[in-house]
């Protein structure tokens, strides 16, 4: 042990360095990595993830995210040192504890304040354990409209109406309020888990009490894990009217599917609130699209808020949710909400407002942990990187810079890649998924394979989807329309051709397309075509973030020696 710059002895040889800028180095070699990484991913976010070094960062929102889902400073601490090759700089253990302290010094709560008339209806108040932190908060010229007059020394009147906006304003000024407010029960209404064939699986009812235990927020799940049967979980503890919002129509009716062969709830209780249909009912569906649409500076179908007394909101894909359901969910913070998601990670950085207005993350499974388990399928990642020919080169280099990455990703090189994977891999179910749709229709066409697109009909998409999945056909062109909430268990090969630029999220996505278990044990291939020395490389490097944070390690193989790395993956 050193002075008090340094604390606690370090490990012999631990595969952690953690240094006082607050980034953790992980050398992802080394025999202890796997269980460092588990260890540190409640509270570090991956930042870059080369060959041999990953490294970490702490942040104040990963902490109390921790703090929230019931880890504690000490527990953080532990990991640090246990992981840690040196010693551990004091002042960051010292930061740890007083950041994660700094989350339930001020609480929302409802009571009963003052007497006489009015005196016995409790009221929203902001109470604090500190009083310099209320006196320094209610200084902020943006929080100080959002309270009313002051009860006593540690407590002040909250306007009901702005619970979500305060709740937003006070986590920016870095003291995060814990709300014990409660909920309306909302309207009654009976549902049921019908297991008679099935159950929750462990971690799933471990998600669902960790919703319910701490009123709302955000179960991170891996795709293909059943983050539906949580939601039917969660609406069954419940057991009120539930609004449920989804990313799009097909999404929906899957929905529907899936909570009528998992609960006791019937089709006349169950409507659909999209661009097709407008049906409330005790269980409503509605899709992000139909929420958002404006009409002449306003949003006429958020009067669906209003239709029922809701005592139940399930936010599929929370990572997606647009900025006016955001706006949206400030309005609903006497419901219990519930997010649900593969990845909390936004490329619009608004997790801070998923934390807020939804709720701290309050279940996270690792995706190794629950392919371990044999609930999810393994997974081989491959990069394969393709060249471009000289002439091509000299035309990249010239392009303006917002055209570079469209000329890279749709570089005709990866045409006969993607014919040698798909012939390597015939009969397997297999996806081929990209961004631009001229480069999709012209890969149908070469693969003679139906193109799913964002103009592909609801009706059409079910019935490919439908298709695939019973093995009618078993190759499928699709868009990012599949990104998402699309239940294709049998996909077990995906061949990405181009993305959405650097988004970390939807590289989560894409592989969760084959993650779903195999009836007959078998691995899941991802391959990602890349175009070397363009910024088609740095965004697949930055995309992949999110899963080398989940222990999946891409390959990177040369299209030429392809022949080799495919040999051994039948």
């Amino acid at each position: 042990m050193r002075d008090g710059r340094h604390t606690v002895m370090p490990t012999m040889n631990g595969p952690l360095i953690v240094q006082s800028d607050k980034t953790l180095l992980l050398e992802v070699d080394h025999d202890g990595a796997e269980a460092a990484r588990r260890d540190i991913a409640p509270f570090a976010e991956l930042e870059r993830a080369p060959e041999h070094v990953h490294t970490y960062r702490v942040t104040p929102l990963g902490l109390w995210n921790a703090r929230a889902a019931g880890h504690d400073a000490e527990q953080v601490v532990h990991a640090l040192i246990e992981h840690s090759r040196f010693p551990v700089p004091q002042s960051l253990l010292v930061d740890v504890a007083e950041t994660m302290a700094r989350y339930g010094r001020l609480t929302l709560t409802k009571e009963v304040v003052g007497s006489g008339e009015g005196g016995e209806e409790p009221v929203l108040i902001l109470r604090t354990t500190d009083r310099a932190v209320l006196a320094e908060v209610l200084r902020h010229k943006k929080i100080k409209p959002l309270v009313g007059d002051r009860v006593d020394d540690d407590t002040v009147r909250v306007h009901a109406s702005e619970r979500g906006h305060l709740k937003q304003e006070l986590l920016k000024v870095g003291w995060p309020a814990e709300d014990l407010a409660g909920y309306v029960d909302g309207e009654a209404h009976p549902i049921d888990l019908d297991t008679a064939d099935w159950s929750l699986r462990p971690y799933q009812q471990q998600a669902v009490d960790g919703f319910w235990d701490g009123g709302s927020g955000v179960v991170v799940l891996p795709c293909g894990a059943g983050k539906t049967l949580v939601g039917a979980g969660a609406m069954a503890r419940s057991s009120t009217t539930t609004l449920i919002l989804v990313t799009n129509t097909v999404s929906a009716r899957q929905w529907r599917e899936e909570l009528l062969r998992r609960t006791s709830l019937t089709e006349d209780e169950i409507g659909e609130y999209s661009g097709s249909r407008k049906e409330i009912r005790p269980v409503t569906i509605a899709t992000y699209q139909v929420l958002t649409l404006r009409r002449k500076g306003v949003f006429p179908h958020l009067d669906l808020l209003d239709a029922r007394d809701w005592g139940l909101i399930v936010y599929d894909e929370v990572h997606l949710l647009p900025a006016p359901i955001f706006r949206m969910t400030a309005d609903l913070q006497a419901r219990r909400r519930l997010g649900l998601t593969a990845t909390l990670v936004r490329e619009d950085g608004r997790e801070s407002d998923v934390f807020s207005l939804i709720g701290p993350k309050r279940f996270d499974a690792p995706w190794k942990d629950i392919e371990t388990q044999g609930y999810i399928a393994p997974a081989d990642c491959v990069e394969v990187r393709v060249s471009m020919p000289e002439a091509m080169r000299m035309a990249y280099a010239v392009a303006e810079p917002d055209e570079r990455y469209r000329f890279a990703a749709c570089a005709p090189a990866k045409d006969a890649v993607v014919d040698r994977l798909v012939a390597h891999h015939r009969g397997q179910p297999t996806l081929v998924i990209g961004q631009y749709l001229d480069q999709l229709e012209q890969l149908a066409d070469r693969l003679d394979a139906p193109l799913i697109t964002g103009e592909t009909t609801v009706a059409r998409r079910q019935e490919l989807f439908r298709a695939f999945r019973e093995g009618e056909i078993s190759l499928l062109v699709v868009s990012k329309v599949a990104n998402f909430s699309i239940d294709l268990p049998e996909a077990s090969v995906a061949i990405q051709v181009s993305g959405t630029f650097g988004s970390r999220q939807e590289e989560a996505q894409r592989l969760g397309r084959v993650l779903r278990p195999k009836g007959d044990g078998r691995t899941a291939h991802f391959y990602t075509l890349v175009t070397r020395d363009t910024v088609d490389a740095e965004f697949a490097a930055h995309r992949q973030r999110f899963l080398a944070e989940q222990g999946y390690a891409y390959r990177i193989v040369d299209a030429d020696d392809l022949d080799a790395v495919t040999s051994g993956s039948a």
